[in-house]
């Protein structure tokens, strides 16, 4: 009996394991990634600056459920919907690089 324990185990181990390594490699990461851009999603605010998922720089100046407006030029805002923005704009474009010799 003990054998026949031993068997059903070694033949159900390599399916476990690959289903373990999925789930550490490709479910868990795609999920904390998912949370993140959720919480993301949900911080927006009046005045954060954003970078749209086709590459485009503004600021949000209107925020409903699912709508932003934004504005990416003097006197021309845009609406968008909040799964359109791709990430928080962190950089300050009016500073100059420090590469810059100009």
């Amino acid at each position: 009996m003990e054998n026949e324990a031993m068997a059903a185990f070694a033949s159900w181990a390599p399916i476990v394991f690959m289903v373990l390594i999925f789930y550490f490699l490709l479910y868990r990461p795609q999920q904390k990634a998912k949370k993140a851009r959720d919480e993301m999603l949900s911080s927006l605010k009046v005045g954060t600056k954003i970078i749209t998922a086709g590459g485009i720089y503004g600021t949000i100046t209107e925020v409903t459920d699912q709508i932003l407006k934004v504005q990416i030029a003097d006197k021309v805002e845009i609406n968008i919907t909040r799964g359109a923005v791709g990430t928080v704009d962190t950089v300050d474009l009016n500073k100059k690089n420090i590469d810059d010799d100009d």
